[in-house]
């Protein structure tokens, strides 16, 4: 009897081996494509027939980033409108880095890209009047706000038509430094405003790697070529370096906003260390005009276009029409892992860059999915 109930308990537990063994390769399969395959272009390899092939076009068809993005008015519109002008709406939300939000089910875009792409179709376009950039952002790399703060200001200086800058639940950092290029500013009365600063995340693992005798061996030629490396500590000596281009980033954002909006006190340090305001802080601070909501943006933008009952009109790409005034195309991913385990440090390969950036959460950049 002893020997029957041995045997079985073998078998069942060959049983559950099997059964584990064939769980991990699934997984397996599913991190690899969710890592990127999914991301891939489709490709066919060898023959294929025409039905297989009007299928992959199919597929790739449906993808929106393969669309242009065009100009899309609303179905049912508040008010009477005068058909021939418009008022034209662009979404900047988001973590603004010059790369694509990926992630499983992740339809987002590079925002960098995606706003060129939407003021050169705006550019294009005579019939529009005057543009409503509407924003909802920590703000992002110091690269990527200052590509997008260059390309609206040149936009402003090519059509010569008015820009309006809505801000929306917040508008910090490298989201701020964008809005600074446009005419007026008009933040909703909950806003949060500001985070005039730069901000580089380094952590240290060393006792994190010890605890699972992990044990670092580096080949580098260049002794600073690791610099900020959360392998090791930082000493004084490259605190300092990394805190020399932060403090230059920093001032350069404080430049341009003075330049932008010369009535802010340039001499009031407590404008420019890095601190959020509420919108009416904010207004007292001279950082916006205005403090409303997207309705008073909307007769903002009317009034200096000169259109006083232009149509609103949003850029997005076909199928993806909006049904009401505040219809967006969210820039986050679904789900950027199959595993939600975001550890500070060792996710920070993900944003290694200086950020001009709002950042609560220390590994915030999972809210970008790459």
């Amino acid at each position: 009897m002893t020997d029957q109930i041995g045997h079985d308990l073998r078998r069942y537990w060959g049983r559950l081996q099997l059964v584990a063994m064939v769980w991990r390769c699934g997984l397996a399969i599913l991190l690899t494509a969710a890592s990127g395959c999914l991301n891939r272009p489709l490709r066919v390899e060898g023959q294929a027939d025409a039905k297989i092939n009007a299928n992959v076009n199919a597929n790739v068809d449906l993808s929106l980033q393969k669309r242009p993005v065009r100009l899309t008015g609303l179905p049912h519109p508040y008010e009477p409108t005068d058909p021939c002008r418009f008022i034209a709406v662009l979404d900047v939300d988001g973590i603004l880095l010059d790369a694509n939000a990926t992630g499983l089910g992740a339809r987002a875009e590079n925002p960098v890209a995606l706003f060129r792409e939407q003021l050169d179709t705006i550019a294009a376009d005579h019939r529009v009047a005057a543009v409503i950039v509407r924003i909802h952002s920590p703000g992002g790399s110091v690269t990527a706000s200052d590509i997008m703060w260059r390309d609206l200001r040149a936009f402003r200086e090519r059509t010569r038509r008015p820009v309006v800058a809505c801000l929306m639940d917040v508008a910090a950092g490298g989201a701020y430094y964008v809005a600074s290029a446009s005419d007026v500013i008009v933040a909703h009365p909950t806003s949060v405003v500001g985070g005039i600063g730069c901000v580089l995340n380094v952590y240290n693992l060393q006792d994190l790697m010890a605890t699972f005798n992990i044990v670092n061996v580096a080949i580098k030629s260049g002794n600073k070529i690791d610099l900020g490396s959360p392998v090791k500590a930082l000493d004084e000596e490259n605190r300092q370096l990394l805190q020399d281009m932060a403090n230059e980033f920093h001032r350069r954002f404080r430049e341009i906003v003075v330049q932008a909006r010369p009535a802010v006190n340039a001499q009031d340090p407590t404008v420019f260390d890095g601190r959020v305001f509420s919108a009416s802080r904010a207004q007292q601070l001279n950082l916006i005009d205005k403090v409303g909501y997207f309705d008073d943006a909307v007769e903002t933008a009317r009034q200096l276009g000169g259109a006083p009952k232009a149509q609103l009109v949003f850029l997005r790409r076909e199928g993806d029409e909006p049904m009401s005034n505040y219809s967006i195309t969210p820039n986050v991913p679904l789900q950027d892992k199959i595993i939600p385990l975001n550890i500070p440090g060792l996710d920070r390969t993900r944003l290694p860059c200086f950020l001009y950036m709002w950042m609560v959460e220390p590994s915030a950049e999972k809210l970008f999915g790459q």
